[in-house]
């Protein structure tokens, strides 16, 4: 099959992980077989992490494919797929490796499965360099079901650095094929809501005081909304290890969901990390974009899945996006376009992302 196998070099542009995720996910679903090599050349520590190796192995069970190259420290894997099927799947870090991204590889799959999925998955639900469960929840859930699909996300367990041991469970039911999306219209902020959270050893008194930072430095760009970052101690029994961070959202009237977010750690003081949320949202309202940079990438792999023409309006694309369509474009028919946005305020820096999506349809239906 040496022949039919899709190269592809895992070291170039954004060099991560990512790269991984986006063409395992459409090898499974295209039921292309490919080698990728060079594996997160772009990393101070190359090859896999337990995290990348868990979503590797989550491909390969929901279709039953062969993986070889599947160990720790490796560079070069190939991956032969086999039939999506449905059922309950478990994938397992061992580790704070976060949740997130095992769901970034795993749903796009399970969407075209031959029925009903749900993805027991474990490791680091608040973990660096990588969404939140809450931004998972609270933004890219309700914003990617524009593409006609639900999800259900059930936070089983939290857990966070070093350890891990956190469960979210996903259930989705497949679809015979996925609508195109248009976020081209900002609108107006209507609301800014949040949680900032402690877990463990750590008191309430650091959410309040995360919160109350958050606050004030929104306050000082917009005075007139009624801003509820709710301050709140996950349960003991709810939570493995200690952890404190904040996420904030804000709503639109045309229903977009734009965030920023942060992580408490060691020496960390607690208003830093609140201001850095906050000026984190500040800078994705500020840009005129419906989608926030870290929504931006997610939304690739489905614009090049659905049926017709998707187009987003996003602030300056970054270099996870730009990897993402390039692979997108890589291994689908799928055609995008990048273009600067027409606008009213020369100084806003807006984009527009266009896809043709190259209408995956779901075979098994």
């Amino acid at each position: 099959m040496d022949g039919d196998r899709v190269e592809i070099d895992g070291g170039i542009m954004e060099g991560g992980g990512q790269i991984l995720r986006v063409s395992t996910a459409l090898s499974c679903l295209l039921g292309l077989p490919v080698r990728v090599r060079r594996i997160r050349a772009g990393r101070n520590q190359p090859g896999l992490r337990p995290q990348h190796l868990s979503g590797l192995e989550i491909v390969r069970d929901l279709c039953d494919g062969k993986l070889n190259g599947g160990e720790i420290g490796s560079t070069e894997i190939t991956f032969t797929p086999g039939k999506i099927k449905g059922g309950t799947h478990i994938a397992d870090t061992k580790t704070a490796g976060s949740v997130c991204l095992l769901m970034q590889v795993a749903m796009p799959c399970v969407l075209f499965a031959a029925s009903p999925s749900e993805l027991h998955l474990k490791g680091g639900t608040n973990a660096e360099m990588a969404p939140q469960i809450d931004y998972t929840v609270m933004v890219f859930k309700p914003i990617v079901e524009k593409f006609n699909f639900t999800f259900n996300c059930d936070i089983k367990r939290r857990g966070y650095y070093p350890q891990g041991g956190g469960e979210v469970v996903v259930q989705m039911s497949p679809v015979k094929e996925l609508s195109p999306i248009n976020l081209t219209e900002r609108g107006t902020v209507t609301k800014i809501y949040g949680r900032a959270f402690v877990a463990g050893a750590l008191p309430i008194k650091l959410a309040k005081d995360m919160s109350a930072a958050a606050v004030r430095c929104i306050r000082k760009e917009i005075r007139d909304l009624y801003i509820n970052i709710q301050p709140v101690r996950e349960p003991d029994d709810q939570a493995i290890g200690t952890g404190s961070g904040i996420i904030i959202v804000a709503e639109t009237s045309t229903g977009c969901l734009l965030a920023g977010s942060s992580l408490g750690k060691r020496g960390k003081n607690s208003d830093k990390v609140g201001i850095e949320a906050a000026e984190m949202l500040l800078k994705n309202l500020k840009h005129g974009g419906t989608v926030d940079d870290s929504l931006q990438d997610q939304l690739i792999i489905f614009m090049a899945l659905a049926k017709g023409v998707s187009r987003v309006k996003s602030g300056p694309i970054t270099l996870h996006t730009q990897t993402a369509i390039h692979f997108a474009e890589q291994l689908t028919k799928a055609k995008f376009t990048v273009t600067k946005s027409e606008e009213e305020d020369p100084s806003n820096d807006t984009y527009i992302i266009e896809c043709q999506g190259m209408g995956m349809i779901n075979p098994n239906l």
